[in-house]
């Protein structure tokens, strides 16, 4: 950033043995975490002991509050390893060139995932300039309250935008507290979004060590977190097409190609009963594709084979998934669309998909 953020506090380097030193522990009473030094070594114990056990990452930097856990409370960190995987470095140095570039005009310079994101001020800007719209917050805030509240106004924008559904992988208390994960998620979701002209490297995967108080005592494990699967596209922009220039320069005619499309699909679709008045949100879900390409190529599609009606973002991306492949079996061009973009209600892409059937079975009765 243009203007540095206070680090978080580390302990010395180095220091030599024979020095009597106040600890780090000791000191963070003066950083406003006031703690009773017998109840700070007390969890400091417990902590170290759920993080050092075989089978997990020693990770020695965090405070023993990151494990003053309420009963049945979580909290999650990346072991340290992951954070030197080749991919997830790659994927991380992507991301912050992509930010920087898209922030270029506003003099914003990310060198630190996590130290540069955590406080709200970075991704309010991306998410500004990716939509075009400026967010109701404040443009600069200090005290920890302040940021916690603008992360809380630019994640709820975020979902909204990327029209995810709880449980979100990223959450204010998460990316405030620089879970880098979190943040990967995240960012990762609004390149993809967004089309960035980046590729993305494809099975980053990551291992977290969670840590859980369950009757008192502190219980842990390791989780396999992936945060980039495999996609042809990788959030790779595609070239601008008549969709764009439609939406662009002519919207007063789309109106007429949505209509010409709801009737070209209801005249095939009333075969079976079923009725599209709104090709906004009525394709979102996988199910009137699906069915709308077994009644243009005159086969039944096997009900296990995608959700009738699916209750989540995943199986809906699985219906327009599978119906994307069926389109490809019998033969049609790969679609200009991604499933993620037809669930999250891009217009845009749904038309694209819909006119690919249009163009080919427009004849057919």
């Amino acid at each position: 950033m243009a203007s540095p953020r206070p680090k978080s506090p580390r302990p010395p380097i180095s220091a030599k043995k024979d020095e009597k030193e106040e600890s780090f522990w000791d000191k963070i009473g003066t950083l406003g975490r006031k703690k009773r030094i017998k109840e700070v070594q007390e969890v400091q114990e417990e902590g170290k002991y759920a993080i050092d056990s075989p089978g997990c990452a020693a990770n020695p930097d965090l405070p023993p509050e990151e494990y003053n856990l309420e009963e049945n409370e979580e909290r999650s960190m990346i072991e340290p390893k992951s954070l030197e995987d080749p991919k997830v470095l790659e994927l991380v140095t992507i991301l912050i060139d992509w930010i920087n570039d898209e922030l270029a005009n506003q003099r914003i310079i990310v060198k630190n995932i996590a130290e540069d994101l955590y406080d709200g001020q970075v991704l309010q800007k991306l998410l500004e300039k990716l939509t075009g719209r400026k967010l109701d917050v404040p443009e600069v805030t200090q005290s920890e309250e302040g940021q916690k509240q603008k992360l809380e106004v630019v994640l709820h924008a975020a979902n909204h935008v990327l029209g995810r559904y709880p449980p979100y992988k990223w959450s204010v208390e998460s990316v405030h507290s620089k879970n880098i994960v979190s943040i990967l998620h995240l960012l990762v979701g609004l390149a993809r979004q967004f089309r960035a002209p980046i590729r993305l490297p494809e099975r980053v995967v990551v291992y977290v060590v969670v840590v859980k108080k369950m009757d008192g005592q502190l219980t842990h494990r390791t989780v396999k977190e992936e945060i980039t699967s495999t996609y042809d596209d990788v959030g790779m922009r595609c070239e601008r097409d008549a969709f764009d220039t439609l939406f662009d320069q002519a919207p007063e005619k789309l109106a007429v190609v949505k209509r010409s499309l709801v009737t070209f699909v209801n005249k095939h679709l009333s075969k079976v009963h079923l009725e599209v008045t709104d090709l906004d949100s009525q394709f979102h879900d996988g199910v009137f594709l699906t069915l709308l390409l077994g009644l243009l190529e005159g086969f039944f599609v096997p009900l296990g084979s995608f959700h009738l009606t699916p209750k989540n973002h995943d199986q809906k991306v699985h219906n327009v998934a599978f119906a994307f492949e069926l389109m490809q079996d019998i033969g049609l061009p790969k679609p200009k669309a991604r499933p993620e973009d037809v669930v999250n209600l891009d217009l845009k892409s749904t038309l694209r998909v819909l006119y690919n059937l249009f163009t080919r079975y427009k004849g057919i009765n």
